[in-house]
């Protein structure tokens, strides 16, 4: 594991991307305290799959239906 400081880390992210797509973790460190880690994104975690989340999102009945006045008047202000 390699560590650079932020501006090094500025300057040259598109370099320490490199390195880290082949397979390298670097370390971001502020005033030499290590701060962030970058390492290979899993490809996997980041694909979605249709229907993935089917059952966990839900939608109150009255959904559609106009907001009671009072709770207008409070946007309205």
């Amino acid at each position: 594991m390699v560590a650079v400081n932020v501006y090094e880390a500025k300057t040259s992210l598109s370099a320490l991307l490199a390195r880290v797509e082949k397979g390298e973790e670097i370390v971001i460190a502020r005033n030499g305290r290590p701060v962030a880690r970058l390492v290979p994104a899993d490809a996997s975690a980041l694909r979605r799959v249709p229907g993935m989340d089917k059952g966990r999102i839900w939608y109150a009945d009255d959904l559609h239906e106009p907001l009671p006045a009072d709770a207008v008047e409070l946007f309205e202000r």
